[in-house]
């Protein structure tokens, strides 16, 4: 198990590219499922994540294959399909609930384990099931496994969501495009991945209408046929390493960024004395002047503050002139980095949804342990910007989502490095 050390301290210059978006790629692989067909994704990040969703595939009966140093992804699902998603690969990752909707519309059947992942709150499949069965699914949960069927296919239905639910969407929208007749996805979740996978789907011949609004139509098709897709975008890793220079001081250009993916973010960024430039390239970011301003955030649902950078956000606003609000909406238990920042001479309380920072001049290097994946980036970040050595423990979190974080840091002047922990 490695760990990252951060000596802080350094200005960061230069470039870092922006890789493939890791929660886009995670539902447009298991679309081969929907097709017997060749799928090509392109711009494909490369993380544990990925490796996982390949080898779940794999065991599903998928051929797949990394192709370019890993950028390009092949996959086939010609057939036979198993329709058992096991609880060994499942386990490791959330998003491998994303086989339940492709595998009922093209088998008529699905067994897959209640998924794992990060431990950062509750997040149930009720959403997901609720979808399914108004599609004409039969699900019942035993021994730690949903176990559906739809006898006679699935047909569309009105599918209106509680909470615009990204994963359910996704199962949703994948489900429904082999379904008989339309479907109506209302309260859909707008993010740019699930624009992407319609994209993609649409590609495969699929017929889908509305995606990134609330209310998402799908008229089904009998089949969909093989497609070549590039991956969006990652606005989490971009809206990471917009928040390097932002911490540490410097000017950064994140190469493939694209506004429109972090408008909401962006902005904050502005209130709190960050200037975001668009170039040719992709995205500069820089102090405006001197010390960051305290701001509030709270997280939303896309076209909203993301939580997957509210915890970024607070090693920010770690060092910042003020005291800062940030109310997390999404996730209960998603402050789990504020002790590890405490341990960094960080000023935060935290009451139930909310964790209030009031800005210190300086953090202190420290040993301090990743508990989630965006806590683990959280950390280095912090790190960057504190006096002496951070040693980021436990950093098997990072390798889900993060590519090659110090080597891209490094290239841009940060002081880190890898250290195997026996």
């Amino acid at each position: 198990m490695d760990s990252i050390v951060v000596t802080g301290g350094s200005e960061l210059t230069g470039q870092i590219p922006i890789a493939g978006a890791k929660n886009a790629c995670l539902a447009l692989m298991p679309a081969t499922l929907l097709t017997e067909e060749p799928l090509t994704l392109m711009n494909a990040p490369r993380l544990s994540d990925i490796k996982t969703m390949t080898l779940l595939l794999q065991s599903l009966g998928s051929e797949v294959q990394s192709l370019a140093d890993e950028r390009v992804i092949a996959m086939s699902s010609l057939g036979p399909l198993s329709t058992t998603a096991d609880y060994d690969i499942v386990r490791k990752m959330r998003a491998s609930n994303l086989v339940l909707g492709p595998l009922l519309a093209r088998e008529g059947e699905a067994v897959v384990s209640l998924p794992g992942g990060c431990a950062i709150g509750a997040r149930p499949m009720d959403i997901h099931i609720t979808a399914l069965e108004a599609l004409g699914a039969e699900i019942e949960l035993r021994d730690g496994y949903l176990h559906a069927k739809a006898p006679g296919g699935l047909k569309g239905a009105r599918v209106p969501f509680r909470f615009a639910s990204v994963g359910a969407t996704e199962n949703t929208l994948m489900a429904a495009t082999l379904a008989k007749g339309t479907t109506v996805i209302e309260n859909a979740a707008r993010e740019p991945e699930i624009i992407d996978l319609a994209a993609c789907l649409s590609k495969m011949g699929a017929q889908i209408e509305g995606a990134g609004t609330s209310t998402i139509e799908v008229q089904g098709v009998d089949r969909l046929g093989g497609a070549t897709h590039s991956v969006v975008t990652d606005r989490i890793e971009l809206g990471t390493y917009m928040l390097a220079p932002a911490i540490c001081g410097g000017d950064i250009e994140c190469l493939g960024g694209r506004l429109d993916l972090v408008t909401a973010f962006a902005e904050k960024l502005d209130a709190a004395g960050i200037s975001v430039e668009e170039t040719e390239a992709g995205l500069r970011v820089a102090r405006k002047n001197g010390r960051v301003t305290a701001i509030d955030v709270s997280t939303q649902p896309f076209p909203g503050f993301p939580t997957d950078l509210q915890a970024q956000m607070m090693a920010l606003m770690c060092t910042a002139d003020g005291v800062s609000h940030l109310e997390e909406t999404i996730f209960e238990n998603r402050f789990m980095h504020a002790p590890e920042l405490l341990r960094m001479g960080a000023d935060i309380e935290v009451h139930g949804g909310t964790a209030t920072v009031t800005g210190v001049e300086r953090l202190k290097g420290a040993p301090v342990m990743a508990t989630d994946l965006r806590a683990s980036v959280s950390l280095i970040l912090a790190g960057l910007a504190a006096e002496g050595d951070t040693v980021v423990n436990r950093v098997y979190h990072l390798d889900r989502g993060y590519e090659h974080v110090e080597e891209k840091l490094g290239a841009v002047g940060a002081k880190i490095e890898r250290v195997p922990v026996e």
